[in-house]
């Protein structure tokens, strides 16, 4: 998979650092061409000089391809600014953005955008939105050979069964998270919009199975 990250702090460059070392591809956005001597000699990737919210320069960071984007610059406005172009103009699904005044967090929610205020915690928050299988794995078995992730899914989804999301997904729901509460569905029960979902899948499908779910549903209609 590819990812575009925006802004080569000491954020932006673990996030790519960490991205290449997952075997997939990255590209890291910054104005300032000095800020790529964080990223190293071993990095591989793309990096593009520009402004995150320019759109030649995210189609030079090759973005139409991108399964996420990350803005992990110092402003606010530039992130939020690059964040709506990736997901408005580009369509990309999986956008976070870093926030540093947290009382924006919220106004910028509602646009679905993802925001992260935590400075302590960005990296690794960032992650969880961008990249299947990673911190959204809830528990691991003993073996390692079964692990439970979170699936928020993508909408196209809602109204199919849980017993044909198993079928299609190979997976077994083991219980989701509707209007913030816990609950115990049945085979028969339908996917509902804000769901999120809880299933338990080998550990070496997790990849396979998040993306399935996070995408337009290609099965026949039931």
């Amino acid at each position: 998979m590819h990812f575009v990250i925006m802004g080569c702090g000491r954020v932006g460059a673990s996030l790519a650092l960490n991205i290449q070392e997952m075997g997939h591809t990255v590209a890291v956005i910054d104005r300032d061409p000095h800020a790529f001597r964080r990223l190293g000699d071993s990095f591989a990737g793309t990096t593009v000089t520009g402004m995150g919210f320019d759109r030649d320069t995210l189609k030079a960071a090759r973005i139409e391809e991108a399964y996420a984007f990350a803005a992990v610059s110092s402003g606010d406005n530039s992130n939020i600014l690059s964040a709506r172009v990736a997901r408005e103009n580009f369509g990309v699904k999986h956008v976070v953005a870093r926030i540093y005044d947290p009382r924006r967090a919220q106004v910028y929610e509602r646009l679905g955008i993802a925001t992260v205020a935590s400075v302590r915690w960005v990296a690794a928050q960032v992650f969880k939105r961008m990249i299947p299988g990673s911190p959204s794995r809830e528990f691991q078995d003993v073996s390692g050979l079964l692990s439970m992730v979170e699936i928020e899914c993508d909408p196209s989804w809602v109204g199919t069964t849980i017993r044909r999301i198993e079928e299609i997904a190979r997976c077994r729901v083991t219980h989701l998270h509707r209007l913030g509460d816990g609950y115990l569905p049945s085979a028969d029960d339908l996917l509902q919009e804000g769901d999120l979902l809880h299933v338990m899948v080998e550990t070496e499908r997790m990849d396979e199975v998040e993306v399935l779910l996070t995408h337009r549903k290609q099965a026949p209609a039931e």
